[in-house]
Protein backbone atom coordinates (compact mmCIF):
# COMPACT_ATOMS: atom_id res chain seq x y z
CA UNK A 1 0.00 0.00 0.00
CA UNK A 2 2.72 2.48 0.96
CA UNK A 3 4.84 1.73 -2.11
CA UNK A 4 1.77 2.30 -4.28
CA UNK A 5 1.06 5.63 -2.58
CA UNK A 6 4.69 6.66 -3.03
CA UNK A 7 4.54 5.83 -6.74
CA UNK A 8 1.39 7.92 -7.16
CA UNK A 9 3.06 10.82 -5.36
CA UNK A 10 5.48 13.08 -7.25
CA UNK A 11 8.10 14.46 -4.88
CA UNK A 12 8.44 18.21 -4.58
CA UNK A 13 10.87 19.35 -7.27
CA UNK A 14 14.20 20.75 -6.12
CA UNK A 15 13.67 24.17 -7.79
CA UNK A 16 10.42 24.60 -5.82
CA UNK A 17 12.31 23.99 -2.58
CA UNK A 18 15.26 26.15 -3.63
CA UNK A 19 13.01 29.08 -4.60
CA UNK A 20 11.59 29.20 -1.07
CA UNK A 21 15.00 29.63 0.56
CA UNK A 22 15.80 33.15 1.71
CA UNK A 23 19.52 32.71 1.02
CA UNK A 24 21.63 31.89 -2.03
CA UNK A 25 25.08 30.45 -2.56
CA UNK A 26 27.77 33.06 -2.04
CA UNK A 27 25.80 35.18 0.43
CA UNK A 28 26.89 35.64 4.06
CA UNK A 29 25.60 32.99 6.47
CA UNK A 30 22.87 34.37 8.79
CA UNK A 31 21.40 31.91 11.27
CA UNK A 32 18.01 33.66 11.63
CA UNK A 33 17.55 33.61 7.83
CA UNK A 34 18.25 29.88 7.77
CA UNK A 35 15.75 29.30 10.57
CA UNK A 36 13.09 31.37 8.82
CA UNK A 37 13.65 29.39 5.62
CA UNK A 38 12.90 26.24 7.61
CA UNK A 39 9.67 27.79 8.88
CA UNK A 40 8.61 28.76 5.36
CA UNK A 41 9.19 25.22 4.08
CA UNK A 42 7.30 23.68 7.02
CA UNK A 43 4.34 26.01 6.44
CA UNK A 44 3.54 24.08 3.24
CA UNK A 45 0.98 21.37 3.97
CA UNK A 46 2.65 19.17 1.34
CA UNK A 47 5.70 18.95 3.60
CA UNK A 48 5.75 17.09 6.90
CA UNK A 49 9.01 18.67 8.02
CA UNK A 50 12.11 20.47 6.79
CA UNK A 51 15.67 20.70 8.11
CA UNK A 52 18.57 22.93 7.05
CA UNK A 53 21.87 21.88 8.61
CA UNK A 54 25.55 22.80 8.17
CA UNK A 55 27.45 19.79 6.83
CA UNK A 56 30.89 21.34 6.23
CA UNK A 57 32.88 24.42 7.24
CA UNK A 58 36.41 25.28 6.15
CA UNK A 59 36.78 28.48 8.18
CA UNK A 60 35.41 30.67 5.37
CA UNK A 61 32.54 28.82 3.69
CA UNK A 62 29.58 26.92 5.15
CA UNK A 63 27.95 24.11 3.18
CA UNK A 64 24.24 23.70 3.97
CA UNK A 65 22.11 20.64 3.37
CA UNK A 66 18.38 21.24 2.85
CA UNK A 67 16.35 18.14 3.59
CA UNK A 68 12.55 17.95 3.28
CA UNK A 69 10.01 15.21 3.86
CA UNK A 70 6.90 15.20 1.68
CA UNK A 71 3.41 14.10 2.64
CA UNK A 72 0.96 12.22 0.44
CA UNK A 73 -1.01 14.92 -1.35
CA UNK A 74 -3.37 13.11 -3.75
CA UNK A 75 -6.81 12.99 -2.16
CA UNK A 76 -9.33 11.00 -4.19
CA UNK A 77 -12.39 9.73 -2.47
CA UNK A 78 -15.30 10.30 -0.18
CA UNK A 79 -15.17 12.37 3.01
CA UNK A 80 -17.69 12.47 5.83
CA UNK A 81 -17.80 14.34 9.11
CA UNK A 82 -20.35 14.96 11.82
CA UNK A 83 -20.13 17.85 14.26
CA UNK A 84 -22.73 19.42 16.51
CA UNK A 85 -25.45 17.13 15.17
CA UNK A 86 -24.89 18.15 11.54
CA UNK A 87 -23.37 16.06 8.78
CA UNK A 88 -21.13 17.19 5.95
CA UNK A 89 -19.88 15.05 3.09
CA UNK A 90 -17.97 15.44 -0.15
CA UNK A 91 -16.66 13.54 -3.14
CA UNK A 92 -13.53 15.10 -4.53
CA UNK A 93 -10.30 14.76 -6.41
CA UNK A 94 -7.68 17.02 -4.92
CA UNK A 95 -3.94 17.32 -5.42
CA UNK A 96 -2.04 19.66 -3.09
CA UNK A 97 1.34 19.34 -4.80
CA UNK A 98 0.51 19.18 -8.49
CA UNK A 99 3.36 17.51 -10.41
CA UNK A 100 5.67 18.38 -7.51
CA UNK A 101 5.23 22.12 -8.18
CA UNK A 102 3.57 23.04 -4.89
CA UNK A 103 0.32 23.96 -6.63
CA UNK A 104 -3.15 22.97 -5.37
CA UNK A 105 -5.90 21.77 -7.72
CA UNK A 106 -9.27 20.36 -6.69
CA UNK A 107 -12.60 19.33 -8.19
CA UNK A 108 -15.46 18.11 -6.08
CA UNK A 109 -19.03 17.85 -4.88
CA UNK A 110 -19.87 18.81 -1.32
CA UNK A 111 -22.92 18.82 0.89
CA UNK A 112 -23.11 20.50 4.30
CA UNK A 113 -25.63 22.07 6.61
CA UNK A 114 -25.96 25.15 4.37
CA UNK A 115 -25.76 24.03 0.74
CA UNK A 116 -24.85 21.49 -1.94
CA UNK A 117 -22.24 22.61 -4.45
CA UNK A 118 -19.86 21.68 -7.25
CA UNK A 119 -16.47 23.24 -6.63
CA UNK A 120 -13.24 24.02 -8.50
CA UNK A 121 -10.15 25.63 -6.99
CA UNK A 122 -6.57 26.30 -8.10
CA UNK A 123 -3.84 27.92 -6.04
CA UNK A 124 -0.22 28.54 -6.95
CA UNK A 125 1.80 30.11 -4.09
CA UNK A 126 4.82 30.65 -6.38
CA UNK A 127 3.41 31.77 -9.72
CA UNK A 128 6.11 31.67 -12.42
CA UNK A 129 8.70 30.65 -9.79
CA UNK A 130 8.24 33.89 -7.83
CA UNK A 131 6.66 34.78 -4.49
CA UNK A 132 3.50 35.90 -6.29
CA UNK A 133 0.35 33.98 -5.28
CA UNK A 134 -2.37 33.13 -7.81
CA UNK A 135 -5.69 31.70 -6.68
CA UNK A 136 -8.91 30.94 -8.57
CA UNK A 137 -12.16 29.59 -7.05
CA UNK A 138 -15.46 28.73 -8.71
CA UNK A 139 -18.45 27.13 -7.01
CA UNK A 140 -21.87 26.33 -8.48
CA UNK A 141 -24.32 25.64 -5.64
CA UNK A 142 -28.01 24.90 -5.34
CA UNK A 143 -28.52 28.41 -3.93
CA UNK A 144 -26.19 30.41 -6.18
CA UNK A 145 -22.56 30.62 -7.23
CA UNK A 146 -19.22 31.98 -6.04
CA UNK A 147 -16.26 33.24 -8.07
CA UNK A 148 -12.98 34.54 -6.64
CA UNK A 149 -9.59 35.61 -8.00
CA UNK A 150 -6.48 36.53 -6.02
CA UNK A 151 -3.10 37.64 -7.32
CA UNK A 152 -0.66 39.26 -4.94
CA UNK A 153 2.87 39.23 -3.60
CA UNK A 154 2.71 39.15 0.21
CA UNK A 155 5.23 39.99 2.89
CA UNK A 156 6.54 36.44 2.60
CA UNK A 157 9.49 36.91 4.99
CA UNK A 158 10.45 39.16 7.87
CA UNK A 159 12.94 41.03 5.69
CA UNK A 160 10.58 41.52 2.72
CA UNK A 161 10.52 45.19 1.72
CA UNK A 162 7.59 45.35 -0.76
CA UNK A 163 4.17 43.73 -1.13
CA UNK A 164 1.05 44.30 -3.19
CA UNK A 165 -1.78 42.76 -5.13
CA UNK A 166 -5.52 42.45 -5.53
CA UNK A 167 -8.53 40.29 -4.73
CA UNK A 168 -11.91 39.95 -6.47
CA UNK A 169 -14.96 38.14 -5.09
CA UNK A 170 -18.46 37.73 -6.54
CA UNK A 171 -21.07 35.57 -4.85
CA UNK A 172 -24.81 35.00 -4.63
CA UNK A 173 -26.06 32.52 -2.04
CA UNK A 174 -28.70 31.90 0.62
CA UNK A 175 -27.61 32.67 4.16
CA UNK A 176 -29.37 30.70 6.93
CA UNK A 177 -30.33 31.92 10.40
CA UNK A 178 -30.16 29.60 13.38
CA UNK A 179 -31.68 29.48 16.86
CA UNK A 180 -31.45 26.62 19.38
CA UNK A 181 -29.68 24.43 16.82
CA UNK A 182 -32.46 24.72 14.22
CA UNK A 183 -32.67 26.70 11.02
CA UNK A 184 -35.36 29.35 11.52
CA UNK A 185 -35.03 31.35 8.31
CA UNK A 186 -32.88 32.45 5.42
CA UNK A 187 -32.33 35.29 2.98
CA UNK A 188 -30.46 35.74 -0.28
CA UNK A 189 -27.17 37.66 -0.24
CA UNK A 190 -25.67 39.06 -3.44
CA UNK A 191 -22.11 40.24 -2.72
CA UNK A 192 -19.32 41.85 -4.72
CA UNK A 193 -15.94 42.68 -3.22
CA UNK A 194 -12.73 44.10 -4.70
CA UNK A 195 -9.50 45.22 -3.05
CA UNK A 196 -6.12 46.50 -4.22
CA UNK A 197 -3.21 47.13 -1.86
CA UNK A 198 0.48 47.92 -1.68
CA UNK A 199 2.90 47.62 1.21
CA UNK A 200 6.38 48.63 2.22
CA UNK A 201 8.76 47.91 5.07
CA UNK A 202 12.34 48.56 6.17
CA UNK A 203 12.60 44.84 6.87
CA UNK A 204 14.06 43.16 9.94
CA UNK A 205 15.61 45.67 12.35
CA UNK A 206 16.98 44.61 15.76
CA UNK A 207 14.46 41.81 16.10
CA UNK A 208 11.42 43.83 14.99
CA UNK A 209 9.55 44.23 11.70
CA UNK A 210 7.34 47.22 10.88
CA UNK A 211 5.12 47.18 7.82
CA UNK A 212 2.90 49.83 6.25
CA UNK A 213 0.11 49.03 3.82
CA UNK A 214 -2.29 51.20 1.84
CA UNK A 215 -5.12 50.27 -0.44
CA UNK A 216 -8.65 50.75 -1.68
CA UNK A 217 -11.68 48.53 -1.07
CA UNK A 218 -15.10 48.27 -2.70
CA UNK A 219 -17.85 46.19 -1.09
CA UNK A 220 -21.51 45.88 -2.14
CA UNK A 221 -24.12 43.62 -0.50
CA UNK A 222 -27.74 43.33 -1.57
CA UNK A 223 -30.39 41.22 0.12
CA UNK A 224 -33.70 39.64 -0.91
CA UNK A 225 -36.31 37.19 0.35
CA UNK A 226 -36.05 33.50 -0.54
CA UNK A 227 -39.33 32.33 -2.05
CA UNK A 228 -41.19 29.96 0.24
CA UNK A 229 -38.82 30.46 3.20
CA UNK A 230 -39.27 32.60 6.33
CA UNK A 231 -36.75 35.33 7.04
CA UNK A 232 -36.36 34.44 10.71
CA UNK A 233 -35.72 38.11 11.47
CA UNK A 234 -35.49 41.45 9.66
CA UNK A 235 -34.16 41.57 6.12
CA UNK A 236 -30.64 43.08 6.21
CA UNK A 237 -30.27 46.51 4.69
CA UNK A 238 -28.37 46.84 1.41
CA UNK A 239 -24.89 48.29 1.80
CA UNK A 240 -22.32 49.81 -0.58
CA UNK A 241 -18.94 50.97 0.66
CA UNK A 242 -15.95 52.34 -1.25
CA UNK A 243 -12.97 53.57 0.74
CA UNK A 244 -9.20 54.06 0.82
CA UNK A 245 -7.37 52.77 3.88
CA UNK A 246 -4.01 52.74 5.64
CA UNK A 247 -2.66 49.85 7.71
CA UNK A 248 0.28 49.11 10.01
CA UNK A 249 1.68 45.80 11.32
CA UNK A 250 4.33 45.07 13.92
CA UNK A 251 6.07 41.69 14.38
CA UNK A 252 8.58 40.69 17.05
CA UNK A 253 10.93 37.97 15.80
CA UNK A 254 10.73 35.40 18.60
CA UNK A 255 9.91 31.92 17.28
CA UNK A 256 10.47 28.52 18.86
CA UNK A 257 10.25 24.99 17.50
CA UNK A 258 7.95 22.77 19.55
CA UNK A 259 6.15 19.44 19.34
CA UNK A 260 2.84 18.27 20.80
CA UNK A 261 1.41 21.76 21.16
CA UNK A 262 -1.46 21.80 18.66
CA UNK A 263 -0.21 18.88 16.54
CA UNK A 264 1.06 15.40 17.46
CA UNK A 265 4.73 14.50 16.93
CA UNK A 266 5.14 17.25 14.36
CA UNK A 267 7.48 20.24 14.42
CA UNK A 268 5.51 23.41 15.08
CA UNK A 269 6.88 26.93 14.68
CA UNK A 270 5.38 28.91 17.57
CA UNK A 271 5.47 32.71 17.68
CA UNK A 272 6.27 33.88 21.22
CA UNK A 273 6.79 37.50 20.25
CA UNK A 274 4.31 40.31 19.78
CA UNK A 275 2.29 40.59 16.58
CA UNK A 276 -0.05 43.57 16.32
CA UNK A 277 -1.59 45.79 13.71
CA UNK A 278 -4.53 47.81 12.56
CA UNK A 279 -6.26 49.44 9.64
CA UNK A 280 -8.23 52.66 9.26
CA UNK A 281 -10.25 53.78 6.26
CA UNK A 282 -12.99 56.24 5.38
CA UNK A 283 -16.01 55.52 3.18
CA UNK A 284 -17.73 58.61 1.79
CA UNK A 285 -20.68 59.14 -0.50
CA UNK A 286 -18.40 61.22 -2.72
CA UNK A 287 -16.51 57.98 -3.47
CA UNK A 288 -19.65 55.98 -4.27
CA UNK A 289 -20.59 54.77 -0.79
CA UNK A 290 -24.19 54.88 0.41
CA UNK A 291 -23.07 56.38 3.75
CA UNK A 292 -20.18 58.10 5.49
CA UNK A 293 -18.32 55.73 7.78
CA UNK A 294 -14.93 55.29 9.43
CA UNK A 295 -13.74 51.69 8.89
CA UNK A 296 -11.64 50.36 11.77
CA UNK A 297 -9.91 47.07 12.57
CA UNK A 298 -7.13 46.03 14.96
CA UNK A 299 -5.49 42.84 16.22
CA UNK A 300 -2.79 41.78 18.65
CA UNK A 301 -1.27 38.57 19.97
CA UNK A 302 1.56 37.71 22.32
CA UNK A 303 3.03 34.68 24.06
CA UNK A 304 4.87 34.06 27.31
CA UNK A 305 6.72 31.11 28.85
CA UNK A 306 6.39 30.41 32.59
CA UNK A 307 9.02 28.09 33.98
CA UNK A 308 9.44 24.62 32.52
CA UNK A 309 7.10 23.93 29.58
CA UNK A 310 4.26 26.23 30.60
CA UNK A 311 3.06 28.81 28.08
CA UNK A 312 0.32 31.41 27.74
CA UNK A 313 -0.87 32.94 24.47
CA UNK A 314 -3.31 35.86 24.26
CA UNK A 315 -5.05 37.10 21.10
CA UNK A 316 -7.42 40.06 20.66
CA UNK A 317 -9.20 41.49 17.62
CA UNK A 318 -11.67 44.31 16.98
CA UNK A 319 -13.63 45.55 13.95
CA UNK A 320 -16.19 48.35 13.65
CA UNK A 321 -17.77 51.02 11.49
CA UNK A 322 -18.19 54.49 12.97
CA UNK A 323 -21.20 56.17 11.33
CA UNK A 324 -22.99 59.43 12.08
CA UNK A 325 -25.07 57.77 14.82
CA UNK A 326 -22.20 55.89 16.47
CA UNK A 327 -20.67 52.40 16.35
CA UNK A 328 -22.09 49.89 13.87
CA UNK A 329 -21.30 46.19 13.45
CA UNK A 330 -18.67 46.43 16.18
CA UNK A 331 -17.10 43.18 17.42
CA UNK A 332 -14.43 42.85 20.12
CA UNK A 333 -13.06 39.33 20.67
CA UNK A 334 -10.31 37.88 22.84
CA UNK A 335 -8.80 34.46 23.54
CA UNK A 336 -6.25 33.08 26.01
CA UNK A 337 -4.65 29.63 25.60
CA UNK A 338 -2.59 27.97 28.34
CA UNK A 339 -0.37 24.87 27.95
CA UNK A 340 1.38 22.99 30.75
CA UNK A 341 3.26 19.71 30.43
CA UNK A 342 2.24 17.53 33.39
CA UNK A 343 4.44 14.50 32.61
CA UNK A 344 6.44 13.03 29.76
CA UNK A 345 3.23 11.81 28.11
CA UNK A 346 0.57 14.27 29.29
CA UNK A 347 -0.25 17.94 28.82
CA UNK A 348 -2.92 20.19 30.33
CA UNK A 349 -4.61 22.67 28.02
CA UNK A 350 -7.04 25.45 28.89
CA UNK A 351 -8.61 28.12 26.73
CA UNK A 352 -11.08 30.89 27.40
CA UNK A 353 -12.49 33.08 24.67
CA UNK A 354 -15.27 35.59 24.33
CA UNK A 355 -16.78 38.31 22.19
CA UNK A 356 -18.95 41.37 22.71
CA UNK A 357 -20.76 43.30 20.00
CA UNK A 358 -22.51 46.59 19.40
CA UNK A 359 -25.24 47.25 16.80
CA UNK A 360 -24.56 44.14 14.72
CA UNK A 361 -25.72 44.22 11.11
CA UNK A 362 -28.79 42.05 10.51
CA UNK A 363 -26.70 39.63 8.39
CA UNK A 364 -24.47 38.78 11.36
CA UNK A 365 -25.08 36.19 14.09
CA UNK A 366 -22.88 35.54 17.13
CA UNK A 367 -23.32 31.78 17.65
CA UNK A 368 -22.26 29.18 20.20
CA UNK A 369 -22.58 25.42 19.76
CA UNK A 370 -20.77 22.31 18.57
CA UNK A 371 -19.03 24.16 15.75
CA UNK A 372 -17.68 26.85 18.09
CA UNK A 373 -16.27 24.42 20.68
CA UNK A 374 -19.26 23.62 22.93
CA UNK A 375 -18.96 19.99 21.87
CA UNK A 376 -21.91 18.52 23.78
CA UNK A 377 -24.50 20.63 21.96
CA UNK A 378 -25.92 20.91 18.43
CA UNK A 379 -24.44 23.07 15.72
CA UNK A 380 -25.27 26.79 16.17
CA UNK A 381 -27.25 26.07 19.33
CA UNK A 382 -27.18 29.47 21.05
CA UNK A 383 -27.15 32.99 19.63
CA UNK A 384 -26.83 36.41 21.21
CA UNK A 385 -24.99 39.70 21.25
CA UNK A 386 -22.07 38.42 23.36
CA UNK A 387 -20.63 35.05 24.32
CA UNK A 388 -17.96 33.31 26.40
CA UNK A 389 -16.50 29.79 26.33
CA UNK A 390 -14.11 27.94 28.67
CA UNK A 391 -12.44 24.63 27.76
CA UNK A 392 -10.29 22.48 30.05
CA UNK A 393 -8.53 19.51 28.48
CA UNK A 394 -6.10 16.87 29.72
CA UNK A 395 -4.19 15.32 26.83
CA UNK A 396 -2.41 11.97 26.78
CA UNK A 397 0.17 11.09 24.10
CA UNK A 398 0.20 7.31 23.78
CA UNK A 399 3.43 6.97 21.81
CA UNK A 400 1.56 4.49 19.59
CA UNK A 401 2.21 4.68 15.84
CA UNK A 402 -0.09 2.05 14.23
CA UNK A 403 0.90 1.06 10.69
CA UNK A 404 3.22 4.10 10.79
CA UNK A 405 0.25 6.18 9.59
CA UNK A 406 -1.08 7.95 12.70
CA UNK A 407 0.34 9.09 16.01
CA UNK A 408 -2.32 8.33 18.62
CA UNK A 409 -3.34 10.53 21.54
CA UNK A 410 -6.38 10.94 23.77
CA UNK A 411 -8.09 13.68 25.74
CA UNK A 412 -10.62 14.21 28.51
CA UNK A 413 -12.33 17.59 28.39
CA UNK A 414 -14.84 19.95 29.98
CA UNK A 415 -16.55 22.79 28.07
CA UNK A 416 -18.62 25.59 29.58
CA UNK A 417 -20.13 28.57 27.80
CA UNK A 418 -23.08 30.86 27.35
CA UNK A 419 -24.43 33.77 25.35
CA UNK A 420 -26.05 37.02 26.50
CA UNK A 421 -28.52 39.33 24.81
CA UNK A 422 -31.25 38.88 22.21
CA UNK A 423 -30.28 37.67 18.76
CA UNK A 424 -31.64 39.05 15.48
CA UNK A 425 -33.97 36.03 15.35
CA UNK A 426 -35.42 36.93 18.76
CA UNK A 427 -33.67 34.01 20.47
CA UNK A 428 -32.47 34.54 24.04
CA UNK A 429 -29.85 32.72 26.10
CA UNK A 430 -30.50 29.45 27.94
CA UNK A 431 -27.90 30.46 30.51
CA UNK A 432 -24.74 28.53 31.32
CA UNK A 433 -24.24 25.33 29.27
CA UNK A 434 -21.71 22.65 30.22
CA UNK A 435 -20.49 19.36 28.81
CA UNK A 436 -17.89 16.70 29.57
CA UNK A 437 -16.34 14.16 27.25
CA UNK A 438 -13.45 12.09 26.03
CA UNK A 439 -11.75 12.10 22.67
CA UNK A 440 -9.38 10.22 20.42
CA UNK A 441 -6.72 12.15 18.46
CA UNK A 442 -5.02 10.79 15.34
CA UNK A 443 -2.08 12.84 14.12
CA UNK A 444 -1.52 12.21 10.43
CA UNK A 445 2.18 11.71 9.74
CA UNK A 446 2.04 11.03 6.01
CA UNK A 447 -0.95 12.90 4.59
CA UNK A 448 -1.41 16.60 3.85
CA UNK A 449 -5.14 16.42 4.68
CA UNK A 450 -6.19 17.15 8.24
CA UNK A 451 -3.13 17.16 10.48
CA UNK A 452 -5.14 15.93 13.49
CA UNK A 453 -8.37 13.93 13.33
CA UNK A 454 -10.66 14.56 16.32
CA UNK A 455 -13.17 11.90 17.40
CA UNK A 456 -15.01 13.27 20.42
CA UNK A 457 -17.82 11.83 22.54
CA UNK A 458 -19.39 14.65 24.55
CA UNK A 459 -22.21 14.57 27.11
CA UNK A 460 -24.32 17.72 27.64
CA UNK A 461 -25.00 18.59 31.28
CA UNK A 462 -27.63 21.26 30.55
CA UNK A 463 -30.06 22.11 27.77
CA UNK A 464 -33.45 20.72 26.86
CA UNK A 465 -34.59 17.07 26.82
CA UNK A 466 -33.42 16.29 23.29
Amino acid sequence: LYRTANKLHINTRQPIVRNQLLFKSGEPYVQRVVQESERILRSNDYMYDAWIRPVAYDGKTVDLEVRTRDTWTLNPGINFSRQGGANSSSVELEERNLLGNGQRLSFGWSNDVDRTSLDFAFFDPHFHSTWTRLGVVYSDADDGSTKALRIDRPFYALDTRRAGGGYLFDSIRNEPRYAYGHKVGEYQQDEQFAELYGGWSRGWTDGWVRRWTAGATYSRKQYADVAGSPLGGPLPADMELAYPWLGFDLVEDIYEERTNQDQIERTEDVLLGLRAGGRIGYAADALGSDRNAMMLSAHAQNGWDYGRERSLFVTTAATARVEDDGLRNAVLSAEARFYARTSDNTKFFATVNGAVTEALDANQQLLLGGEEGLRGYPLRYQAGTSRALLTLEQRYYAGWYPFRLFHVAGAAFFDMGRTWGTDVTGATSDGLLKDVGVGLRLGSSRSAFGNVVHIDLAFPLDGDDD
